[in-house]
């Protein structure tokens, strides 16, 4: 009997205890010499590393800023200085995510084939910030436009790669917290974010001749700019290279533990070139298409992310009020995320942990809907909020699934990006200003999208559950010992 993966581009994923973190790993007296060595060796690399990739969270707030900082503009006279008419600013919006469209799997491919990703992911940044203060310049919505595209075309070479890199370096049961904890960026973005922007478009009306909404592309296209540049000399890079960051004994166990990582009693993945041939393996492979177009609903399904202080707005706040009103959904919603994301690589389960996230997010859409009392309108903000992780937990589980060679994962994780990022590409048109400020359409179609999403990872979990189920009676057959399984 042939093995069930024999023919698949997908990763078989280990079973067992999951292992312990080395932050938290006790020295047993009964331990032998060397697996205490390995212990304190493993503790003091991971803390080395988790210090240098938490610069990963601020490039993420700051990400995150530059792509929500038009829907904060709104509220200061962006569409009217710029002449914007009808669905004009949703395609402002939209365009952004064109830009990710285009450059997700191609800068995926240059990553993989590089060996300094700290130059090329700062120096995408300091150049997206840099593009972000022309926006602040432009005097009509074509030039706007034009800034913004460009914008997405470099931003999109950030969170692929981020993910890419943190799996060259973390091991499966310990990605889905660093994943968390590093896509925690959003929700400290929305709230920092608002809180910034807030001040800023109180308080430099007319600075210098410059409308308030013109600063506040200044001021954080400014931060951009130097966050980038400083990451130059902060981001690892992939520990097939030099780290000078560690010593040669952390540096041996880094390239140890992914060496572990490829290791198992499934068939060995043939070599990779990491080229064309692996992006038509991936086009080809029904299986990216069904876990993509999930991505792709999940991200228009929380859409809301772009336009939440204009849904803060409807409340019948001033604009400074709105934008402070954004803040505690956020902060909860990063706390939350953490937490769940931590207990998914805990209890090595991805669906279920998603799914719960999403039913957060219909709850808050249905109470969103049902009323405009401005409690209930509130409580519902706090809910959309707390599903962003369930983004987090879908790129986990397929990093954790597709593909073994480092090469393949960075092909598959940038392919199947780019597929996600055509549900935020339309997303801004389920929100016209036309169907405020009830907006009840637009959580109608948002509940569709998540249901959607739901129904096709159960798809997705009920295939891999039946290799998994094939595994294990082909181990039984021939009296082998446990082996490789994939996460549900």
């Amino acid at each position: 009997m042939s093995s069930p993966s024999e023919n698949s581009p997908l990763l078989h994923l280990e079973v067992g205890e999951s292992t312990q973190s080395a932050y938290s790993a006790s020295l047993n007296s009964n331990d032998d010499p060397e697996s205490i060595s390995r212990k304190v060796v493993e503790r003091n690399l991971l803390r080395k590393l988790d210090f240098r990739t938490a610069y990963l969270v601020l490039i993420y707030i700051l990400n995150q800023m530059d792509r929500n900082n038009a829907a904060a503009a709104r509220l200061r006279g962006f569409e009217e200085d710029l002449g914007m008419k009808g669905t004009q600013f949703n395609t402002l919006i939209s365009s952004l995510y064109i830009g990710y469209v285009f450059m997700q799997t191609p800068s995926n491919l240059i990553l993989s084939r590089i060996a300094k990703p700290s130059l090329y992911l700062s120096s995408c940044m300091s150049l997206w910030g840099l593009l972000t203060t022309l926006i602040g310049i432009s005097t009509n919505y074509y030039q706007a436009l034009s800034s913004r595209f460009l914008v997405g075309f470099l931003e999109a070479t950030f969170y692929p790669g981020a993910v890419y890199l943190l799996s060259r370096w973390y091991k499966r049961e310990e990605l889905g917290y660093r994943t968390a904890f590093f896509t925690a960026g959003i929700g400290i973005s929305n709230a920092f974010g608002s809180l910034l922007a807030s001040g800023i478009l109180a308080t430099m009306e007319g600075c210098l001749g410059y409308a308030a909404w013109r600063w506040l592309f200044f001021i954080e296209g400014y931060l951009t700019v130097l966050v980038g540049i400083c990451g130059m000399f902060i981001l690892p890079d992939f520990p097939s290279g030099p780290a000078r960051w560690l010593t040669p004994a952390e540096h041996a166990l880094a390239r140890k533990r992914m060496e572990e990582e490829l290791e198992g009693h499934g068939t060995a993945e043939p070599a990779s070139s990491g080229g064309f041939s692996d992006v038509l393996a991936l086009m080809t492979d029904w299986r990216a298409w069904l876990v993509g177009t999930a991505l792709s609903c999940c991200n228009a399904s929380l859409s809301f992310n772009m336009f939440f202080p204009t849904l803060a707005a409807t409340m019948g706040y001033s604009p400074t009020i709105s934008l402070l009103l954004c803040t505690p959904p956020w902060i909860m919603s990063t706390i939350i995320a953490v937490a769940v994301a931590r207990h998914s690589d805990a209890t090595r389960e991805r669906f279920g942990h998603m799914v719960f996230a999403l039913l957060m997010l219909i709850t808050g859409y249905v109470l969103a809907m049902s009323t405009m009392n401005i409690t209930v309108r509130y409580i519902s903000l706090f809910f959309m909020a707390q599903a962003q992780v369930s983004n987090v937990i879908l790129l986990t589980w397929i990093s954790n699934t597709f593909a073994r060679s480092s090469s393949k994962r960075a092909i598959a994780i940038g392919f199947l990006n780019c597929i996600g990022t055509s549900g935020n590409t339309l997303a801004p048109y389920i929100w016209p200003s036309s169907w405020g400020p009830t907006y009840t359409k637009s959580y109608l179609i948002c509940i569709m999208l998540a249901s959607s999403c739901i129904s096709l990872c159960w798809v997705f979990r009920r295939h891999l559950k039946r290799l998994n189920e094939a595994a294990g009676e082909e181990e039984r057959e021939l009296n082998l010992t446990k082996g490789y399984r994939y996460l549900l």
